[in-house]
């Protein structure tokens, strides 16, 4: 397999800038230093240097966001008189804090961006604050936590008590779901809620094509037959911009603390800008997973990169004894056009013209050429020849997987490596007679040399229709929020649930003992490597995972060559787009 030639040196600063704090902690602390700075002006006066943190909060934030900055929008973002400012952003650039970019031939205009001095900086000083911060909190030393997230005022999650007054809602409570297995644990909740919420709840369960559709057909009802529906998160920009989903305005104190309590990455599928259109219930990370057992027996060490992934494979692949290497979602339509999406990721390149932003790529507010397909560049090509390679290593009805015989398929023992989402692993790890039972590893995505490591994340929001009874909404957002709650999240999870999208629930003690993939996957939501983008939550999802899973599945059912079928997958997207 051919590999990527990439700059090593950057590479390895930015592995090293994100594996140290991802940009939401960073860019909350970023807050925290700007009010800090406010109150230390009022209270002790401010010294020269302290000059200089606008600027450098300014610059460091639009870093993180993707945006440009300009000498004049530093100077306007300073507060100090423009000639003032401007000798001090000129001795920041002598300094190496600040670095200059032509933006023309001439080089007469250029943008500013903070060096890796500037970022090394920032990463020194928040993990001093953090660890001062954490002693103040009576935390253990050694102790990592998010900076700002609400986990901190109490280690256990209280039960959920029951309302004083029952909910109103006439007629009960009608919620409309995904049917698989991740929405068991709260359907064997269901008397539990009734009793908490003083209502019957009815509840209707439909395959994920049919979902979709039934959403889009409600939203064209007078009047919602629903009044909560669950969303995934790659159709919120869909139904957000055809007005299918009530905005959730979150008022107060309470509630803001309470949305700090979620992963930023889980969060900000549901959200545009401050506006809330859902809450995360069932947001779940697609992780790599391995034998530990057999990788012990045979001496290997678990695969960081594509490359380890295609030579352990082959070394533990052996049809006589039914063991494939690896076992992948390969069924046509969604199931294989949602692997190649990420594994395009895993190699460094989103299928749409995404920008860049940070450490990621910009998934919101975008523009027509941003949602212009990738499909026809060398990169698709080696994720498509990948695939291909993985072919040799994996069960012979690989091509018929979803998600669910993916699963199987590892439980039962006949592959030694999987790619498999949070919310199905019960499947392995609440099975004792399983053989990956408490021999199961839990790994980010591996990626091309020089690529960070991700754990894709995918799952499900809970949403209002916008056709919902006005007189309806307070109740019917109480109980999103409660069903999205720290208590029911934890309450899921004693119930047979792995999913957990709360700091708090996660630093629970008794969620945590037993289960090691709950505290995996809040360490990659601390470390910035749960990300959104290789799906992006266009409105044009459902056709371009449609058009991906019948072009890459019918390469490699050797029917087409694939650079045919990437140059087709990318013809029949931009024309679905023109129309």
């Amino acid at each position: 397999m051919k590999k990527l030639k990439r700059d090593s040196n950057q590479a390895e600063s930015e592995q090293c800038f994100i594996s140290a704090m991802s940009a939401p902690e960073l860019e909350r602390f970023l807050d925290f230093v700007s009010q800090f700075r406010l109150e230390t002006e009022e209270s002790l006066g401010a010294g020269t240097a302290e000059r200089e943190l606008p600027v450098m909060i300014q610059i460091m934030r639009s870093h993180l966001k993707g945006r440009m900055e300009t000498p004049s929008s530093l100077i306007d973002g300073s507060g100090l008189a423009r000639g003032t400012a401007h000798r001090m952003i000129e001795d920041m650039v002598d300094r190496g804090l600040i670095a200059k970019r032509s933006r023309t031939r001439s080089g007469k205009t250029f943008s500013l961006h903070p060096t890796q001095l500037m970022m090394r900086a920032w990463m020194d000083y928040v993990r001093r604050v953090k660890s001062l911060l954490g002693g103040a909190f009576g935390l253990s030393e050694g102790v990592d936590y998010f900076f700002g997230a609400s986990y901190l005022s109490t280690a256990t999650v209280a039960p959920l008590p029951v309302l004083s007054q029952k909910l109103d809602v006439p007629g009960g409570l009608r919620i409309l779901l995904h049917a698989d297995a991740t929405f068991m644990a709260m359907q064997k909740l269901k008397r539990q809620f009734e009793l908490h919420f003083g209502v019957e709840i009815n509840v209707r369960a439909l395959s994920i094509d049919r979902l979709h559709q039934e959403i889009l057909v409600n939203a064209e009802r007078r009047q919602s037959r629903y009044d909560i529906i669950t969303c995934d998160i790659c159709w919120m920009e869909e139904f957000i911009q055809v007005e299918a989903l009530r905005p959730m305005e979150m008022h107060g104190a309470e509630e803001a603390r309470d949305l700090l309590d979620f992963h930023p990455e889980a969060l900000s599928t549901a959200q545009r800008g401050n506006i809330s259109y859902g809450l995360p219930v069932q947001t779940t990370p697609e992780l790599f997973i391995y034998r530990t057992d057999i990788f012990e027996k045979c001496g290997l060490e678990p695969p960081l990169q594509l490359d380890d992934v295609l030579s352990c494979a082959r070394e533990l692949h052996d049809p006589v004894r039914n063991m494939s290497g690896i076992c992948w979602n390969g069924a046509r339509g969604t199931p294989v056009g949602t692997t190649f999406m990420m594994l395009m990721a895993d190699f460094g390149q989103p299928v749409l013209n995404l920008q860049s932003q940070g450490h990621g790529f910009r998934e919101q507010d975008l523009k027509p050429d941003d949602l212009l397909p990738k499909l026809d560049g060398p990169i698709a090509l080696e994720a498509a020849e990948f695939l291909i390679e993985l072919l040799a290593y994996s069960p012979p009805n690989v091509l018929q997987m979803s998600w669910y015989e993916r699963a199987k398929c590892y439980a039962e023992g006949n592959a030694a490596m999987a790619y498999c989402y949070t919310q199905i692993l019960p499947m392995i790890e609440n099975q004792t007679n399983s053989p990956g039972y408490g021999r199961t590893g839990y790994l980010p995505h591996p990626s091309a040399p020089g690529i960070p490591q991700m754990a894709h994340l995918g799952g499900w929001n809970l949403c209002i229709p916008a056709n919902v009874k006005p007189q309806r909404f307070n109740s019917v957002k109480q109980a999103a929020r409660t069903l999205t709650s720290a208590a029911a999240t934890k309450l899921y999870i004693e119930n047979g649930s792995l999913v957990s999208s709360r700091f708090s629930v996660c630093n629970d003690p008794l969620v945590a003992h037993g289960r090691p993939v709950i505290a995996t996957v809040d360490k990659m939501a601390r470390s910035g490597q749960l990300q959104t983008w290789s799906r992006p939550a266009v409105k044009q999802f459902n056709t371009l995972v449609g058009i991906l899973g019948e072009e890459i599945h019918t390469m490699l059912l050797r029917n087409k060559k694939p650079s045919a079928a990437l140059r087709d997958a990318q013809a029949r997207f931009e024309r679905a787009l023109n129309t």
